[in-house]
């Protein structure tokens, strides 16, 4: 299912998440030794039994959910009957042991048929209090996100309805934009015509907008081209809604919102379980280096205050995920502090790099504060690196998709930079390959590409003659 709905992660989700996956079996296993305990069962001498059985409960009954969107629609049949029918699944598997394997063939019959019918309400009580939590937690943690829809149709209707109605998905629908009047439209009396398609974009920017549904017919393709183009200037998850009712899918494989096909067309690969797998990779490596690092770190940043005047930390305002401002940290190395509306790029021969900040700029140790960043949840280990604000506002007017680059957090480096594209931006070209890779970036992503591009840093450290 696509998630254009859960942007803000915390480490409490990742933490509700983990007690969520693990609750069905461990509830099975209380289960299990309450059974036990009332039959006067013993396992000391046929440990193996005890093996196989919890062995086989994590096997079947660990399901975390596709992705946490789900977590925001309460629905407590489905729920419930997965949750039987998971529980159906393991009896069989421990039949099928148990006739073809001694390790549990001494167990009572009656011991696991009360074991068999006892446990599923169980289950059904855990998995649907720890739902309604975990429901609580991701809305808490989820502020209301601004929906506009490109058209306004059947379709489109269709699924404005069903987000209005699912309120516990936090997203707010703003309005429809279509060039027709709302009189030819035959509008319904509760929803509003903000503007025509080409007020879309200046809307969706001015208005800060996080999700856009495309729903104009498939025969009116050059006018959804010119709208995505509109919007490369902006930070929306944009998503085209296919016309339903036209088209007679048969076992179509498209992802779908309450039921409703959509089709992502520009959307961060971090959504559900991904960002959080990204997150708690980033956090866990972040203390594991500041832990090992702090010495150097003390070391560099008492060199940089005793060797020139001004703070050894220097902080500028850079862009983050969603184009949102971050305070990003690095070790100063020039005599000046800049971060106004101009900014001189650092070069070659630069004359504000002191001596001990050439050294720091040569093999990146100017960057190690930004783990801080990463655990502050501003950056990434990994990502497009971010650019000073001044540069921003300068090249999203000079390079089509440019502020995509910013549907992930920024990184402290990236694909860019191990391909050197890192550096002075002295041309156009050298800026628009940067991004280029920025962009490919969000298209290859996976963890192993993560963790290529972690050890590519560390070897382009050494032999890098473009930092400077």
């Amino acid at each position: 299912m696509t998630e254009p709905v859960l942007i803000n992660r915390s480490m409490l989700i990742a933490f509700m998440v983990v007690v969520q996956t693990l609750t069905a079996p461990l509830v099975a296993l209380a289960s299990l030794y309450i059974v036990a305990q009332a039959w006067h069962l013993s396992f000391e001498h046929s440990p193996s039994t005890l093996v196989v059985i919890i062995t086989l409960q994590f096997l079947v009954l660990t399901h975390p959910p596709r992705d946490l969107s789900e977590q925001l629609i309460w629905r407590p049949l489905a729920t419930s009957a997965g949750v039987v029918l998971r529980w159906a699944l393991l009896l069989v598997v421990l039949v099928i042991v148990a006739h073809s394997s001694s390790a549990i063939a001494a167990y009572p019959h009656r011991a696991f048929q009360t074991w068999a019918l006892a446990t599923p309400a169980a289950l059904v009580i855990s998995t649907l209090a720890l739902g309604q939590v975990m429901r609580r937690v991701v809305a808490s943690a989820v502020g209301n996100r601004k929906v506009i829809f490109a058209g306004y149709n059947s379709s489109s209707l269709a699924l404005a309805r069903s987000l209005e109605t699912n309120r516990a998905m936090r997203l707010s629908v703003e309005g429809f934009f279509d060039d027709r009047g709302s009189d030819r439209l035959n509008m319904e009396a509760d929803t509003r015509l903000v503007g025509r398609l080409s007020d879309l974009a200046a809307f969706a920017k001015e208005h800060t907008v996080d999700v856009i549904f495309i729903a104009l017919p498939v025969r009116h393709i050059k006018r959804v081209l010119d709208l995505l183009d509109d919007l490369r200037d902006t930070t929306a998850s944009i998503y085209y809604v296919p016309d339903i009712f036209v088209f007679d899918l048969i076992q179509a494989r498209s992802s779908e919102l309450n039921g409703i096909p959509v089709v992502a067309m520009c959307e961060t690969p971090f959504y559900g379980y991904r960002g959080l797998t990204k997150r708690l990779i980033d956090i866990g490596l972040s203390i594991a280096f500041l832990v090992c690092a702090l010495p150097l770190l003390l070391l560099i940043a008492l060199a940089v205050k005793l060797t020139s005047p001004g703070p050894a930390i220097f902080r500028q305002r850079r862009y983050g995920l969603d184009g949102h401002e971050i305070t990003v940290y690095k070790f100063r190395t020039m005599t000046v502090t800049e971060d106004g509306a101009q900014i001189s790029q650092a070069s070659r021969t630069d004359s504000r790099i002191t001596w001990i900040g050439r050294f720091l700029r040569r093999y990146s140790l100017d960057e190690l504060p930004q783990f801080i960043n990463v655990l502050q949840g501003r950056m990434s280990l990994v990502g497009p690196r971010p650019h000073a604000v001044a540069h921003n506002e300068q090249y999203r007017t000079l390079i089509k998709g440019y502020m995509v680059r910013h549907k992930v957090r920024p990184g402290i480096t990236g694909l860019a930079q191990i391909n050197g594209a890192r550096g002075e931006t002295s041309k156009l070209e050298d800026m628009e390959a940067r991004i280029r890779l920025d962009l490919e970036y969000l298209r290859r992503w996976s963890p192993l590409l993560d963790v290529q591009i972690l050890l590519g840093t560390v070897l382009k450290i050494f032999r890098d003659d473009q930092a400077y």
